[in-house]
């Protein structure tokens, strides 16, 4: 499934955010970096499960998309915790 949502944070706040919540934040179901760059991270996680997030700047703030199979739930409440754009 692909989740979304629109930031403030910048690309390099959105990537050490997420590496910080998918280890720390889901115990049970942990995550870690596989790979980077610096508008994009894939995390691995338990049985090989990918989350894979892409950061697009925009006029509006910093697009985020993140997809995943098992990591659903989590992954939405990573993106609720982005702070949102101000309109």
């Amino acid at each position: 499934m692909v989740h979304e949502t629109v930031t403030s944070l910048s690309a390099g706040d959105v990537i050490a955010l997420a590496k910080a919540f998918f280890s720390e934040r889901v115990p049970n179901t942990a995550a870690y970096p596989e790979k980077e760059g610096p508008s994009f991270l894939t995390l691995r996680g338990q049985g090989g499960e990918e989350i894979a997030i892409a950061i697009i700047a925009g006029d509006q703030g910093q697009r985020v998309r993140a997809s995943t199979l098992f990591f659903d739930q989590a992954v939405g409440r990573f993106l609720q915790t982005l702070p949102r754009k101000a309109a």
